[in-house]
């Protein structure tokens, strides 16, 4: 089975061709293209939460705790909450990923399990989608589909590490298919995937669509809020006044 190394190293790969790729063909921007390929890192080490080691899973929990409320800055602020009540917020989502969330992988996860699937796949680039809000929803489905990317070379990787050179040509471990796969030995596991895939994949496309919908009466305000600002007279410093 390849190591945190090979992982983090494929999903590097992967993730610097996506991102030049959108930047040089699809005219991306290139803070939007960096946090695409910063995103695709992160996820390749996401379906190794459930191999037992205590250095994976620190890593990926740390990661993942940090980024999800950096993530959802703009959709708190399009909440309308204040600067304070964003600071609580993020602190809170990060107290939930970085202690609940590592608590349910350890505690109810098997290695190979559910975690090393494709649902698992199609559910960390929902979670990204949702909690990436922008004016631009193109950007949305890029930084998603490299959180998608990220996860599958992680799979692709294992599968690969799941064969080796017999001496009649390649051998296959047991561990083979156990990472591409669409369900696995748990009724209830399986069960819980494909809820959330369905539930996630609901929610994706209700925001989407709202998204979409209100984006041309959300650009007009912002086009009108930056003309006012630029019309608006500058005020002299107060160390400028005459008494």
């Amino acid at each position: 089975m390849p190591g945190l190394r090979v992982h983090i190293t494929g999903s590097a790969l992967a993730g610097a061709a996506y991102a030049v790729a959108a930047w040089q063909i699809g005219g991306m921007p290139p803070s939007t293209c960096i946090l695409g390929g910063v995103l695709c890192v992160l996820a390749g080490m996401l379906p190794d939460l459930d191999s037992g080691e205590e250095d994976s899973l620190r890593e990926s929990i740390g990661f993942a705790a940090a980024v999800v409320p950096l993530l959802m800055i703009h959709r708190l602020q399009q909440a309308g909450l204040s600067l304070e009540a964003i600071v609580l917020a993020g602190a809170g989502l990060y107290l939930a990923v970085r202690y609940g969330a590592a608590w349910l992988v350890s505690k109810y996860s098997v290695q190979r399990g559910m975690l090393h699937s494709l649902p698992a796949a199609a559910v960390a680039g929902q979670v990204a989608f949702l909690s990436f809000s922008t004016e631009e929803p193109i950007h949305r489905y890029f930084v998603a589909s490299s959180v998608v990317l990220g996860f599958l070379m992680h799979l692709v990787l294992d599968e690969i590490w799941s064969v080796k050179e017999g001496q009649f040509g390649p051998k296959f471990k047991t561990s083979f298919g156990t990472a591409m796969k669409f369900y696995g030995p748990e009724a209830w596991s399986n069960l819980l995937s494909y809820v959330l895939v369905v539930a996630l994949g609901v929610l994706s496309a209700t925001d989407a669509h709202w998204s979409e919908k209100t984006l041309p009466a959300r650009q007009y305000v912002r086009q009108q809020m930056e003309q006012a600002a630029r019309s608006m007279p500058s005020t002299p410093a107060p160390w400028n006044y005459r008494r």
